[in-house]
């Protein structure tokens, strides 16, 4: 506030002001004088240059008020809409984590629903890590040996089989992802209860040792078996996309598109069973 006063007093137009001021009473205090004297040529003049200099005064008096004013009413609009805007963004950051905080509990709702669906013991664990080599597909998930993983316990979700585990480490956990070529999985077609073995190609799936005499379509679903004694007979695994016609061989060459995001995997549910392989 005190540079504001200063700012003003510094204003030249405050200055210019001031001295009209000045002259307009000295001119005032002569024409005052004369009393009730008739007034002359030269009183007449100088009642004029004082009324032509009270109307300048007058008007820019009212100027520079109403400009300062103005100003300062700006200069409170500015501020307003800073802190509006800071409370715009505080609000979306709150948002931001309310959407996130339920998403989360959806999430992990679906897990539980999952685990209870489930006759053996499961454990939910968190996804904290993604091999970046290309000849390899895991994740690293934020529970291991002291949790009771163990190496080849099946790893799912809510949308259906993840992979297996095959490393652990006393608080962590590596799991190859079913889209691993090294991966393999018995499967069957929902619809035609048609066995077979899905296999990893990096992308998505390919259903294997389906025999041609087997009828198999596009958009069919693709299911555990439960042989084999890792995943529970029924999990989701994936929907064919597409039936190779060649005439080559006696297997289909069938793509299936995987039912799990493997890129959104935030969560999973490893099965504990007791008949895992120890590491």
């Amino acid at each position: 506030m005190a540079y504001e006063r200063r700012k003003k007093k510094n204003n030249p137009l405050t200055r210019i002001l001031l001295w009209v001021s000045l002259v307009g009473l000295a001119l005032f205090a002569v024409v005052t004088t004369v009393g009730r004297k008739e007034f002359g040529l030269s009183h007449r003049l100088t009642m004029e240059a004082l009324g032509s200099a009270q109307v300048v005064f007058s008007q820019a008096t009212h100027f520079t008020s109403g400009f300062w004013r103005h100003y300062i009413d700006l200069v409170g609009v500015s501020q307003e809409n800073d802190r509006l805007q800071q409370e715009l963004k505080s609000c979306a950051a709150l948002n931001a984590e309310y959407r996130e905080a339920v998403a989360t509990n959806v999430r992990l709702s679906q897990l539980l629903d999952l685990k209870q669906s489930i006759d053996d013991p499961t454990l939910t664990a968190h996804v904290i890590g993604r091999d970046p080599a290309l000849w390899f597909k895991t994740l690293t998930i934020d529970k291991g040996i002291s949790s009771g993983i163990k190496k080849g316990m099946p790893v799912i979700t809510v949308e259906g089989v993840v992979g297996q585990i095959i490393n652990v480490s006393p608080r962590y956990s590596k799991v190859l992802l079913a889209t691993d070529p090294n991966s393999a999985v018995d499967a069957i077609i929902q619809r035609s209860r048609t066995l077979g073995i899905i296999k990893g190609d990096n992308l998505g799936y390919r259903l294997d040792y389906v025999l041609k005499e087997n009828e198999v379509a596009v958009d069919d679903l693709i299911v555990t078996s439960g042989m084999g004694g890792v995943f529970p007979k029924g999990l989701p695994i994936g929907q064919v996309t597409d039936v190779g016609k060649s005439k080559r061989g006696m297997f289909h060459t069938i793509t299936v598109r995987p039912s799990v995001e493997f890129r959104d995997l935030e969560y999973v549910t490893i099965i504990l069973q007791a008949s895992s392989l120890a590491d």
